[in-house]
């Protein structure tokens, strides 16, 4: 096979929730654990931090990479989904997997997949295990794909589990109050393994203290030991005056993720290299300012509040809930913008009104559908955007509305792309 005939099996074979949603959800761990059986427990093989969370888990796993690899680790990270490549998927300090080893594995495994019958999640969840096991990596931080308790990657025992904001997406599988989805996200606390909870929100608060009494594991709420202060920012980078027990702890923090939402994540990041200083990893000062001034560098992280273009300043983010896009809007807001030409998709099975209701009727609207079979139809989208008053057209591809926004936006004016993370992966330039 080559990569791209590797790639189409495993799009017709196994059920894929990036590109079909819900139906390709397995609510149960019977198939990674059969998967990682027959390949011989590869995730007992290595250390592990869990990271769960509505908004804010990708960032934080890969700034805590970024440390790791800059403490001298070798460290695998997972996350998902993708925005480019599979590959971007399972990196090593920083580098994809080789496509050559995904080729093999999928090659040597498919009698094993054609009885198991797992779904693309489940099979990526063992592929990343045995790949970071064959490397020998020191640790992995792997981030949960969907909720915590069911999701594929809830078969490891951590040194440290890391959950950050707890908000409403994915209500259908995960429950529509914030103590359902917060549950969900809680499954991930293991017995005497430490929990950092990133952020304090009463409804989930009580959830996370219930798990963490139950399974006996220590529970630690990031900001009662972190605060944060931002005391210079730009389109780039930010840099921060950080307090730990009120007492100076990182002054001048330099941060090259330029989200204004990072604040509430660097906390339970924070509190989590001290835990795993605690526990025995060689984690310097020096090693943490130079991890989190080069995140993107480092790790690859991409599509978090990116500018892409100075003129018209062009900026994309992968916010795609009700709470990412308020953090998103504030952001651009604090802009001042002349005009705000948006750049907008999402997909078929969210409730979209919600986060209609929040976009300016000032800002002018190119509406697009991604190229996933889950993308929302662009008509609908678009039908829906114009019964609550926001004026826009409508296009039927991505690149079509990006370049239709560049055509019209004038160079002192801000162009958005979001949404979705699906819209955000079209983008060519990214």
């Amino acid at each position: 096979m080559t990569y791209q005939e590797c790639l189409d099996y495993l799009y017709q074979q196994l059920p894929m929730f990036h590109r079909i949603g819900n139906a390709a959800f397995k609510k149960t761990l019977h198939n990674t654990i059969a998967l990682c059986e027959a390949l011989g427990q590869p995730q007992q093989q290595f250390k592990t931090i869990h990271v769960a969370g509505t908004n804010g888990k990708g960032s934080s796993s890969h700034m805590l990479a970024a440390v790791l690899q800059e403490s001298g680790y070798k460290t695998g990270l997972y996350t998902s989904p993708h925005l480019k490549s599979f590959t971007e998927r399972i990196r090593i300090n920083g580098q994809e997997l080789p496509e050559a080893y995904l080729v093999q594995f999928v090659a040597e495994h498919k009698p094993l997949f054609e009885r198991i019958q797992p779904s693309f999640f489940e099979m990526t969840v063992a592929l990343a295990f045995k790949y970071f096991a064959e490397e020998q990596v020191d640790v992995a931080v792997i981030e949960v794909g969907l909720g915590g308790r069911l999701d594929s990657t809830n078969i490891i025992h951590p040194d440290i589990s890391l959950i950050t904001n707890i908000g409403y997406d994915h209500e259908a599988l995960l429950g529509n109050t914030i103590s359902a989805i917060a549950s969900e996200k809680a499954g991930i606390i293991k017995p005497g393994v430490p929990a950092v909870i990133s952020t304090r929100q009463l409804e989930a608060q009580e959830v996370f203290e219930a798990r963490a009494e139950e399974a006996g594991a220590p529970l630690f709420f990031a900001p009662d030991q972190f605060r944060i202060e931002v005391t210079e920012a730009n389109l780039e980078r930010q840099v921060m005056q950080v307090y730990r027990n009120e007492k100076s702890f990182l002054p001048g923090l330099e941060l090259d993720l330029a989200g204004n939402y990072q604040k509430y994540n660097l906390p339970g990041v924070l509190l989590t290299l001290v835990l795993l200083h605690e526990k025995g990893y060689h984690i310097t000062h020096t090693s943490l300012r130079s991890g989190l001034a080069n995140v993107k560098a480092l790790t690859g992280l991409k599509g978090r509040w990116q500018v892409l273009n100075h003129l018209p300043l062009t900026i994309c983010d992968t916010g795609h809930n009700e709470d990412g896009i308020k953090q998103v809007l504030k952001q651009l807001e604090g802009l001042k913008p002349k005009q705000v030409h948006m750049v907008f998709g999402a997909v078929n099975d969210k409730d979209i009104t919600a986060i209609l209701h929040l976009l300016p009727k000032r800002y002018r609207y190119y509406f697009c559908q991604a190229i996933i079979p889950r993308a929302l139809p662009v008509q609908d989208l678009y039908a829906k955007a114009q019964g609550l008053g926001l004026e826009g057209a409508k296009f039927y591809t991505v690149s079509e509305a990006v370049a239709a926004a560049k055509a019209n936006a004038a160079p002192d004016e801000v162009i958005f792309i979001g949404g979705s993370t699906f819209v955000v992966a079209e983008i060519e330039e990214l």
